[in-house]
């Protein structure tokens, strides 16, 4: 992957990559368990279970059973000296007194760091009620992250209803269960797998501890809870990159909500990322049919917008939804001096990137002066972030050659100011496919090219015998005009168990005019949004997870493979805030709302609604309350960090948008 990756996995967390072997874990059966080098149980009571994981561990695994009472209270129960006996035989060590929530301060686990910690019944003792049992688990996770290794496990075995988790059957309230997976967040853990916890398949186990008597807990249909540490929450670095636009060379500042999304280079040809697999593929199938060429050339993120620019192509390219943005002058030379010198501005502390399309371009860059001047946003007139690489059709019809019926292929990120919401994508990846054809001689030749796109992307969808969302044999695809609308939207039909059928908006085809000197042909354009098409065949159910730093995302495809995501993070917890505010209805723009609300909350608002909103009937103001449902979909989001982040939401508008809070 590309340097900006891995720069940025160490800034967000030291070593996720594997350091101590393999993890201890039941597979999905719970039949089976994977050696580690360093196991740690805790509370346990009879010390049953760590004497039957000792019999069936890996010769190099290191055991440490404990339990909270005394030597002495421990031998009392039933079969505790003959499990203590066994374990020390085996050379697992037996410690005592030792405290689940204060594990870094026992001597002996102080200096260690475990591969795997096994907690089996927790249980805060006599008739502890769902709120101190919640306290319990808390305080366990943040013990855990003292003694844990970076890329280890934390195991925890509930009755079946305690997890609060929709494994749990029958699931119960919310409020009612010990909300496993917000405790675990508190100290930042994600639950990554649960298993059936089968005390049948453990020789000689026996639970014990029930409101503290040598009583069992009820072990049917009890789960195992697997957890794992997620990236930390880190602010999003500014960033400034410069770019050729023509013949001037650009320095620009990157919007705050857009930092985390660039230059992450997805579509390189080497990229293991979902995008990029499913653009090879795609380009692989339609190949099967027409001559593919891929255009390599790389056009600038910036365009220079004047009104005339927006053809007939670019119907959806409305003003609203562009990210303008205004050059800056930045001297390369002085900006690690600034930073050295505590400069904290945007620009001196902004991570800087130089793009340069060809080599004729850099030879040129040297001398060139950067337009310093403000862009006339009200007039449209300026630099503009992408929207869509349409943009771009005139001038690739211009450098290409093109040859009839051949299809050339183009991709890039385009850029959206959008809502927050789960299929609004301020960033993806457009891909477009443009094909010339003589209509004298082939009237049919979109019609041919709608038939190919289908099929190619059926034959993807039909890779995925297992996934959870189910694509129509037939008639997967359609093409819809709507009026004054010069191109056909392409939406695709599917269906997920236990809904209704749904569709899906994924591109647009258009076909328009091209003159040549030596011939008139058509041109047929089809762009396709490469995110949202592999959301549906990859099963990814949320369009952030595409952008998370956390290598396991990548892990779970392999190498240019054609496979189901398998989630990392399973039922993140969701807080709900409100925030309400006066504005002058006038010069609100609720866009720049939902983009200060994406940066300041580092991604982690899935959708904001607005509930309620009043107008003042004698002053020219009106009252907005937004609802923001705070969920991470790749870390842990507790609900102490959701309101941190909803406190400096609020600060945030005030200073920045400069409304009146309520």
């Amino acid at each position: 992957m590309n340097d900006c990756w891995h720069r940025k996995v160490e800034d967000q967390q030291k070593g996720l990559s594997s350091e101590e072997g393999s993890v201890f874990s039941m597979d999905s059966s719970g039949d089976s368990m994977k050696p580690t080098q360093h196991v740690l149980l805790v509370g346990e009571g009879n010390f049953s279970f760590s004497a039957s994981l000792c019999k069936t561990a890996e010769a190099d695994t290191q055991i440490t059973a404990t339990c909270y009472e005394s030597e002495e209270e421990a031998k009392k129960q039933e079969g505790a000296c003959k499990s203590i006996q066994c374990l020390e035989e085996k050379g697992a060590e037996v410690f005592f007194n030792v405290d689940s929530t204060k594990l870094a301060e026992f001597p002996c686990l102080a200096d260690k760091k475990f591969s795997c910690i096994i907690f089996n019944f927790p249980h805060y003792g006599r008739k502890a009620g769902v709120k101190k049992n919640r306290i319990l688990l808390a305080s366990f996770f943040l013990s855990c992250a003292d003694v844990l290794t970076q890329d280890g496990e934390v195991h925890i075995a509930l009755c079946n209803g305690q997890g609060g988790t929709p494994a749990d059957q029958p699931m119960r309230e919310w409020h009612n269960s010990w909300q496993v997976v917000a405790m675990a967040a508190e100290a930042g853990f994600i639950l990554s797998k649960i298993c059936p916890f089968d005390s049948s398949k453990c020789d000689g186990y026996r639970s014990t501890g029930y409101r503290s008597q040598d009583k069992s807990f009820h072990t049917e249909a009890a789960l195992n809870h697997i957890f794992t540490r997620s990236l930390q929450f880190l602010p999003a670095k500014p960033v400034v990159i410069e770019e050729r636009v023509g013949k001037e060379l650009v320095s620009f500042q990157v919007p705050g909500d857009l930092c985390e999304y660039m230059n992450r280079n997805f579509l390189d040809k080497h990229s293991e990322h979902p995008v990029n697999i499913l653009q090879q593929e795609l380009l692989k199938e339609v190949g099967l049919t027409w001559p593919v060429q891929r255009i390599e050339k790389k056009y600038p993120l910036l365009f220079k917008s004047i009104p005339s620019a927006f053809s007939y192509s670019d119907f959806d390219i409305l003003p609203s939804y562009i990210y303008w943005v205004r050059p800056i002058e930045i001297k390369k030379d002085n900006l690690l001096e600034n930073m050295d010198s505590g400069d904290k501005t945007p620009a001196a502390c902004a991570e800087y990137h130089t793009i340069y399309h060809t080599e004729e371009e850099c030879e040129q860059a040297e001398g060139v002066q950067s337009d310093t001047s403000e862009p006339e946003l009200k007039n449209g007139i300026g630099y503009a972030l992408r929207p869509s690489l349409r943009v771009h059709i005139k001038k690739i019809l211009q450098q290409q050659d093109l040859e009839i019926d051949t299809i050339y292929a183009h991709s890039g990120q385009i850029f959206k100011r959008c809502p927050i919401s789960p299929n609004s994508l301020p960033s993806s990846h457009e891909a477009l496919l443009i094909q010339a054809f003589d209509p004298s001689k082939n009237s049919e030749a979109a019609c041919k090219l709608q038939v190919s796109l289908e099929s190619a992307i059926s034959t993807m969808a039909g890779l995925m015998p297992d996934s959870k969302i189910i694509f129509p044999r037939e008639g997967l695809l359609s093409f819809q005009k709507y009026s004054e609308d010069p191109r056909y939207h392409i939406y695709i039909g599917y269906k997920t168990k236990g809904s209704g059928e749904q569709q899906q908006l994924i591109g647009s085809l258009v076909v328009m005019p091209h003159n040549s000197t030596h011939t008139k042909f058509q041109i047929c354009v089809i762009s396709l949004n490469l995110d949202l098409l592999s959301m549906l065949i990859f099963n990814v159910n949320d369009w952030r997870m595409l952008w998370t730093w956390d290598q396991r995302f990548i892990s779970s495809f392999g190498r240019n493979n054609m496979t189901l995501f398998k989630e990392f993070s399973l039922y993140p917890p969701s807080y709900s805030h409100d925030v309400s505010f006066w504005v002058e209805t006038e010069t609100f723009d609720e866009l720049e709302f939902h983009a200060l609300v994406r940066q300041v909350s580092c991604g982690t608002v899935r959708e904001v609604t607005l509930v309620d909103s009043f107008q003042h009937p004698h002053m020219g103001h009106a009252s907005q309350c937004y609802r923001l449902i705070y969920q991470s979909s790749d870390r842990a989001l507790s609900y102490r960090k959701a309101l941190e982040l909803q406190l400096l939401l609020r600060r945030e508008l005030q200073q920045r948008l400069l409304v009146t809070l309520r």
